[in-house]
């Protein structure tokens, strides 16, 4: 994965299965991604756009997700322990357990 995605405009990449462990991906937009089974394990996604972003199974532990958007994201089965999470949006979101959030 190449350093410097900080901010960058990433919609509609396809990253699935990607090792983007640690990835600073703060206010990056990442709409319409497929990051379905990535492994995001401590990435920086603060303030990032995940709108409508693949991120079924996906590995976000340890994630910081400080106002992201996520709204519209699939994030079956995605596993966000100790991920951390303030003043996201989840609007319509599919939860992990494959409930939208409302």
């Amino acid at each position: 994965m190449p350093e410097g995605l900080s901010g960058q405009d990433l919609c509609g990449k396809n990253y699935s299965g990607a090792n983007l462990t640690g990835a600073d991906l703060s206010g990056a937009n990442l709409s319409d991604a497929d990051l379905s089974e990535a492994n995001l394990t401590g990435a920086n996604l603060t303030g990032a756009n995940l709108t409508r972003a693949d991120l079924a199974a996906a590995d976000l532990s340890g994630a910081n997700l400080t106002r992201a958007s996520l709204r519209e994201a699939n994030l079956t089965g995605a596993d966000l322990t100790g991920a951390d999470w303030y003043e996201e949006n989840l609007l319509g979101a599919t939860m992990p357990d494959g409930t939208i959030h409302d």
